[in-house]
This record gives structure tokens, C-alpha cells and sequence, in this order.
């Protein structure tokens, strides 16, 4: 393999060593490499100085042989088509890997919300389903939030999308404000199943979540929840990677004996970003960006973005780290995935351990088409239950077959949607 990879020759890769592991005949080996079918298209904006400006959109899907796709629709200004087509393919793994019936699609605009008002933005998201609105919809492609994009944005897209077809189809979208049909954990749900997964992790390795020290790339969504949870079940975490959107830079901010959840959301601003400055005036040390991977900790969790564990710099990583919970989507690279497995660091991947937040979109998908309502301790309940299901799941092929999770976790998810294709006749 050779370095530099992009997500999507990352996602690729992976897949082709899975497809050799489990011997996939060829018809099916190309079914499955690339994208069902994507979209491309420009969505023009009357910006708020009267000027019309044009911003490009995507949505890929690329397998729905076990249910209509799903996945997130993120705002970006570095957005390429070929980032979202990994993003998608990771998506029907992901779905398959926790059992639910659902396939994989991605979505994106190439724009940065940072300088954009919401008025903008909500014509962004508006501009995005008149585009799409006749390939998705609750029994087709069901979009929901990614990154720098919220439930507000969602609840925009809903609102087109039945203003475009003349009913009311609270299924169509997840993500959405509560009070507009979204559904009760969905804002603790991806961050809280990373850590359930790790709790499992962290029992057969027999070791004590109390005894455990962490280092997290990013303070989204995502992070805030995953550190609240590793809080509640006992763990440290010493140190946190965000942006500081003051200067645009990425800073490590460590606190030796733990950082203060509450504190820093109390200087963070929507998008994850954390002021420098009052940090410092808070105690914390800060430190260049990539500082988090460098800790001396027992867990990584990167929860930020595609491509953060690379070759050029995994050797950073601390002899004592043993787990790493990949929170974000793709964030190791094939490359330095395999000196990872050379190291025997126990590497959750990310569509195992990140897949709380479409298995309650899918909750919520459930409750939209029932028009009912879960609980918030049901909804919880249900997904612990299911992350514990598929961490478990994949932990055994893994010792049956002596594969990493990674290996494993793709085993596991490409067989079921493979069969999924061979019943349906497809190959």
C-alpha cells in the first residue's frame, strides 16, 4: 500500500481485504466497490448581499439491497465527491455490522457554515432537496445531520421535501428537533455507543474502566457525548483536540488530572471549536493540534475527521495507548491500520464503534413511520443492547477466525449485505 491514500482508496482498500478474506466471486467484489448510484448538482444561493452564488451538492448511494440507504448530509468547505463515496460505502457496512435494515448513502455540500448566515444556510438546505427530492424519501434514502450541519438544517430539508410533495412524511429525515418528530438520545447516541463498545472492549481485556486514562480528537457532538459517557463509567480523560476558530488552528487542551466536561462546553462555541485563550485563564495547557495523538494514555478516540492516523505520524501514538475507539469515520488509514494491528493495539473500527448514531436514527425512522414516541431511557436501552449485540458479534468472528476487529467487523457486515444481494438476484 502505498501512503497518502485518499478516503476513498482507504475504504477500497479495506474492502478488497475483506472480499479476500470471505473469497467474494467477482460480480459481487464490483457490485459492492463502487456506488449503486450518486448524484451531483449545483445548488444556487441569493445570498443575503443580493448576490446569487453558486455551491455544489452531492448524495451517493451506494448499496440498498437490505432497506432504503441512510446517512448524513454534511456542509464542508473540503468536500469532494470521492470523500462522500467512502462515506457511503462506510454507511452500508455500518447499518449491516449492527443488523438493522437499512443500506448506505452519503451526503454533502461544499460550503463552510462558519461564514454563512442561517438564512443562507437554510436556503442551502432547501436548494439540496429540490435537487434530490425525487431519489429519497422514508422508503428510499433517508438523510440525517453529519458534520456542521444540526437539526435545524434537518427540520429546513423535512419542510421542502413536503412542501415538494404535498404531505407530511416525518420519516423522510432524522435528525430533527425533538418536538418535530426527531426522537429522545439521538444527541448522546453516537458518542455514548462509542463508549459502549469500548466498555465491552475494555471486560475482555479485564481491565477496570476506572483505571483507564484517554486522549479525544475533537469536541463535536460526537466527543462531548463519548467523554460524558467514558466519565460516567469511571475513566480519565486527560486531553482534547478542537479547533479554536479565533485563528482557524487546531490545539490540544490537556489537563493532567482530567479535564472538566461542563468547563469546556462553557467556552466552545456550535461548531466544536474551543477559545484558546479562556482555556488557558481555565488551566489547561495548549498544545499544537496533533499533541492528542501523543499522550500517554490507555485509549485514543478520534472523533473528528476522515484520515487523522496516518504513516507519517502513528509512531507518535504512546507505547502504553492499548485501544483506540474510532468516533469518526475513517479516521486511520489503511496503511497505518496495519502497523496499528503490528503494535497489538485493540482497534474498535469505526463502523462498529461509531454506529450508535444511525442505529438511532434508525429508532427514530421507526418512530416517524409508527407516528409514536420511545422514551428517552427505551431509546437509550435499545441502543445499548444493539452496540453490545455487534461489538459482540464481531469480537467472535474475530477470535474464531484470528482476525482484527477491523478485518472481522468487515467480514461480518460484507457477508450480510453480499447475501443480501445474491437473494435479491442481483449477482
Amino acid at each position: 500500500m502505498t501512503r497518502g491514500f485518499s478516503a476513498l482508496q482507504n475504504a477500497q482498500a479495506q474492502f478488497d481485504n475483506a472480499a479476500r478474506i470471505l473469497s467474494l466471486d467477482a460480480p459481487t467484489r464490483e457490485l459492492l466497490r463502487e456506488p449503486l448510484r450518486e448524484y451531483s448538482f449545483a445548488v444556487p444561493v441569493r445570498m443575503d448581499d443580493g448576490q446569487v452564488r453558486v455551491f455544489r451538492g452531492f448524495r451517493v448511494q451506494h448499496n440498498d439491497s437490505r432497506g432504503p440507504c441512510k446517512g448524513g448530509v454534511r456542509f464542508h468547505p473540503q468536500e469532494t465527491l470521492d470523500s462522500i463515496r467512502a462515506l457511503a460505502m462506510w454507511m452500508t457496512w455500518k447499518c449491516a455490522v449492527v443488523d438493522i435494515p437499512l443500506g448506505g448513502a452519503k451526503g454533502g455540500v461544499i460550503c463552510d457554515p462558519h461564514n454563512l448566515s442561517d438564512r443562507e444556510q437554510e436556503q442551502i438546505c432547501r436548494g439540496w432537496v429540490r435537487q434530490i427530492a425525487r431519489n429519497i424519501g422514508p422508503t428510499a434514502d433517508v438523510p440525517a445531520p453529519d458534520v456542521m450541519t444540526s437539526a435545524k438544517h434537518m427540520i429546513w430539508m423535512l419542510d421542502e421535501y413536503e412542501r415538494i410533495l404535498g404531505a407530511r412524511f416525518p420519516g423522510a429525515i432524522t435528525g430533527k428537533p425533538v418536538g418535530m418528530g426527531g426522537s429522545l438520545g439521538r444527541k448522546e447516541a453516537t458518542g455514548y455507543g462509542v463508549i459502549f463498545t469500548l466498555r465491552e472492549a475494555l471486560k475482555e481485556l479485564n481491565v477496570r474502566p476506572g483505571d483507564t486514562t484517554c486522549s479525544v480528537q475533537g469536541f463535536g457532538n460526537v466527543a462531548q457525548y463519548a467523554i460524558e459517557m467514558y466519565q460516567q463509567i469511571g475513566g480519565t480523560v486527560v486531553c482534547v483536540a478542537a479547533w479554536d476558530q479565533s485563528d482557524g488552528k487546531s490545539y490540544a487542551f490537556r489537563k493532567s488530572d482530567g479535564i472538566d466536561i461542563d468547563q469546556l462546553r462553557g467556552i466552545t462555541d456550535t461548531f466544536g471549536g474551543i477559545d484558546k485563550a479562556k482555556a488557558r485563564d481555565l488551566g489547561y495547557d495548549v498544545l499544537p493540534g496533533d499533541d492528542w495523538l501523543s499522550q500517554e494514555v490507555d485509549i485514543l478516540i478520534p472523533a473528528a475527521l476522515e484520515n487523522q492516523v496516518t504513516p507519517d505520524n502513528v509512531g507518535l501514538i504512546h507505547e502504553r495507548v492499548k485501544i483506540i475507539a474510532e468516533g469518526a469515520n475513517g479516521p486511520t488509514t489503511y496503511d497505518a491500520g496495519v502497523q496499528l494491528d503490528d503494535r497489538d493495539v485493540l482497534v474498535i473500527p469505526d463502523f462498529v464503534a461509531n454506529a450508535g448514531g444511525v442505529t438511532c436514527s434508525y429508532f427514530e425512522q421507526v418512530q416517524s413511520n409508527m407516528n409514536y414516541f420511545w422514551r428517552k431511557d427505551e431509546v437509550l436501552g435499545k441502543l445499548d443492547v444493539t452496540m453490545t449485540a455487534a461489538y459482540i458479534a464481531v469480537s467472535d468472528v474475530a477470535r474464531k477466525h484470528k482476525l482484527h476487529m477491523r478485518d472481522a467487523a468487515y467480514v461480518v457486515a460484507i457477508n450480510r449485505v453480499a447475501s443480501a444481494c445474491r437473494d435479491r438476484g442481483w449477482v
